[in-house]
């Protein structure tokens, strides 16, 4: 079973964090859309901030773009000396549906975004083929389909070569061609070596594109850490004895085992550690507890985000 688990960076250490966030809290009145939520982001990664909707993902986006204002905790971009403002200038976001003049063309639209921004507009064919676009950049932005207009907001939030893209459910409304676009674009960019914070309610996403993730409910922080560790679960066991009282007193209280919940007429017991089930089955022998049934199981992601993210 997945454990809780939180990033810490000593503040002496800042040479390859691109993001920290301590203790954040954004309250909407009566509502807390994002409850003391800690965790960085180190340099070269892919994150995802990965939950239902209304899960405090958009909100917390906002919050380090300095759209939104925090109720209290604090963040720092790269190493905190100097301004948020400042900080952003290194930064590319696509927090909203992409909006451009829908009579210029892609590149002159590109163009418009590089004087806005203060830089020189010779990056725009270069971004556009990033983003497999420069055989339409003359193309008008209202003949674009929408997986289209999201690769040219890609490409604009690109022009200033920033150290991190922040994409806010970059994949949301498109068909499934123009998903597989986009997740091999994140894919390609985040090879060259920028680094990646994306927020999705799509596990297949994380999972596919991710390196690392922060999985919120209700705005709380249930798991922060890499996607291979959430895969490296150990997996759980199905069981079923004549008598299941004394088959789950026999594993309460032994440390191999997490959590141990009755589901029908058996127990599913999470491991915390690698145990075949033959060990299990010759250690409950030895006890005296004889199993009907004895089913070994990996746990997959989809069912760990699952657990992780229903109303308890």
């Amino acid at each position: 079973m997945i454990r809780h688990t939180y990033n810490s960076t000593p503040k002496n250490q800042f040479v390859n964090t691109i993001l920290t966030i301590n203790n954040l809290t954004k309250k909407f009145g009566s509502i807390t859309a994002v409850n003391n939520l800690s965790f960085s982001i180190e340099k070269g990664n892919v994150y995802g901030i990965l939950g239902p909707n209304g899960s405090g993902k958009s909100t917390t986006l906002g919050i380090v773009l300095n759209v939104v204002n925090r109720t209290s905790g604090d963040f720092h971009w790269f190493d905190g000396s100097g301004t948020t403002h400042e900080a952003l200038k290194k930064v590319g976001a696509i927090i909203e549906r992409p909006n451009f003049y829908p009579y210029m063309t892609a590149a002159k639209n590109l163009e418009l975004v590089c004087k806005i921004k203060g830089v020189a507009s010779d990056k725009v064919h270069e971004k556009l083929d990033v983003v497999g676009l420069l055989d339409r950049k003359d193309s008008k932005f209202s003949t674009f389909s929408l997986g289209m207009k999201q690769r040219l907001a890609i490409a604009s939030a690109l022009l200033n070569d920033p150290e991190i893209l922040i994409l806010d459910e970059p994949t949301n409304g498109l068909d499934p061609q123009g998903i597989h676009q986009i997740r091999e674009i994140i894919k390609k960019i985040a090879s060259e070596g920028t680094t990646i914070l994306l927020a999705s309610h799509l596990l297949d996403e994380v999972e596919k594109v991710c390196t690392h993730v922060v999985i919120l409910r209700k705005g709380e922080s249930l798991y922060t850490g890499s996607v291979d560790g959430m895969n490296a679960s150990h997996g759980f066991l199905t069981l079923r004895s004549q008598d299941m009282s004394a088959l789950k007193g026999a594993l309460e209280g032994n440390k191999a085992f997490g959590t141990i919940k009755t589901e029908g007429d058996s127990l599913i017991v999470y491991l915390n550690e690698p145990m075949d089930a033959s060990e299990v089955n010759k250690m409950l022998t030895d006890k005296g507890i004889f199993l009907s049934h004895l089913v070994k199981r990996k746990e997959s992601l989809e069912e760990q985000f699952l657990e992780l993210t229903k109303n308890k």
